[in-house]
């Protein structure tokens, strides 16, 4: 199976944006996994990674970045970097892309992952996702890849006027894919993406380890 096979998989679960499924063409996912996995790349399903974390469906992270609506000249917070395909992705459909992640041998795989890629206008930093970057704010858009039962308010504070932020809104194995826009009261939803199951966010604005 190689990467096209997972866009046709993509395809078919409604994706439609033409950005987001010429990324996932031209990104091997076969790259941003565990050794032990290469021959499931290409399924759509979440792998296992270190610590307990697993990355994302593809399909999800397709729905996600589509919800997202980049243009290409955005300045994109990623909380939870994992092994960096969704990162590699946001780096075909952003300017410029942030990534912050909580563990530091996964930040390292994954920083390892992109370089081998040539993935460029990318930054993989360890810390509290739930608490982002103030120090790169403002964001034109955000995606978190964990659940918590509200946005965190440092994100919502770090989103540009008019920018777009995605998060899984629940405990952490029952959530729904949100898509908010920061509007001149703050965060609007406008969008329920989808159901999905993700790993809870921890750190200060989010559920304490």
């Amino acid at each position: 199976m190689s990467s096209s096979d997972l866009v046709r998989r993509v395809r078919a679960t409604g994706v439609r944006d033409p950005r987001v499924l010429a990324a996932m063409g031209e990104i091997p996912r076969a790259e941003f996994v565990a050794p032990a996995d290469v021959d499931q790349a290409y399924a759509d399903k979440p792998l296992p990674i270190p610590h307990g974390q697993v990355t994302t469906q593809p399909s999800l992270v397709a729905r996600m970045l589509e919800a997202l609506a980049l243009g290409g000249s955005e300045r994109v917070l990623e909380v939870g970097t994992g092994y960096g395909f969704q990162t590699a992705l946001l780096a075909r459909l952003a300017h410029e892309v942030v990534s912050i992640e909580r563990f530091e041998d996964i930040a390292r795989t994954a920083r390892e992952n992109l370089e081998r890629h040539g993935a460029t206008g990318v930054e993989v930093l360890v810390g509290d996702g739930s608490a982002g970057v103030p120090e790169r704010a403002p964001f034109d858009a955000i995606v978190v890849s964990a659940a918590f039962t509200s946005v965190p308010q440092p994100l919502a504070d770090q989103l540009s006027g008019g920018g777009r932020l995605v998060q899984p809104v629940g405990p952490g194995g029952e959530d729904l894919v949100i898509a908010f826009r920061k509007g001149p009261e703050g965060l609007e939803r406008t969008a329920d993406v989808t159901w999905a199951h993700f790993v809870k966010l921890y750190g200060a604005y989010g559920f304490q380890p």
